[in-house]
């Protein structure tokens, strides 16, 4: 009896692989097709995390209308990589225009995302290039969008650009919410495989 109770606990095991495979693949793929913004906040005080948010606006508010002539991934991040330091203006005015001294640094970066819930949309964990805000020491909780296609509040969350910039099945991934136990099990193997890279 105990080896047929292994032995079924394999063979679930073997299909639940199986089946993660290629959701996985799905999953990275997903990380290659968008662009993304994370802002920290000097700290968490109150006035600092309110700080984060006023970046955040004039952020998105320039990025905008820098991004209307975007039409790939690619031309994305070249327009972000060109006008960094004029990114970086942007958010150090508002800091000082709220009272603050705080240095801001602005760079491009691929760093890993935990998966994220977004409204409608679940962006699963991995490697993504990200547009990274860093207000003073960057000590604070975080401010995350995805700038390419554009899902950020507080401008405007385009659906229809996300679903023609990526598959089928990759938009399914992102707004089916009965892959919950999936994006949990790639969220490990991801967080796994990135200690050996």
């Amino acid at each position: 009896m105990k080896l047929f109770i292994k032995s079924l606990c394999a063979a679930m095991a073997v299909c639940l692989l199986f089946s993660i495979i290629p959701f996985s693949a799905e999953c990275s793929d997903i990380s290659t097709e968008v662009f993304r913004l994370h802002i920290l906040a000097n700290s968490d005080s109150k006035a600092d995390q309110n700080l984060k948010l006023k970046v955040r606006d004039k952020v998105l508010e320039y990025t905008e209308s820098l991004y209307k002539s975007a039409d790939s991934l690619i031309k994305a991040e070249t327009l972000t990589n060109d006008n960094l330091q004029t990114i970086a203006d942007v958010a150090a005015r508002e800091v000082k225009r709220s009272g603050y001294s705080y240095p801001v640094k602005a760079e491009i970066k691929r760093m890993y995302f935990n998966t994220r819930h977004y409204g409608k949309i679940t962006m699963p964990s991995g490697m993504y290039n990200a547009l990274r805000i860093t207000i003073g020491k960057g000590e604070g909780h975080n401010w995350w969008c995805v700038m390419y296609p554009s899902m950020c509040v507080g401008v405007s969350t385009d659906y229809d650009a996300l679903k023609s910039k990526t598959t089928d099945n990759q938009y399914r991934i992102m707004t089916d919410e009965g892959y919950e136990l999936k994006f949990k099990i790639v969220e490990y193997f991801v967080k796994i495989s990135s200690l050996f890279s």
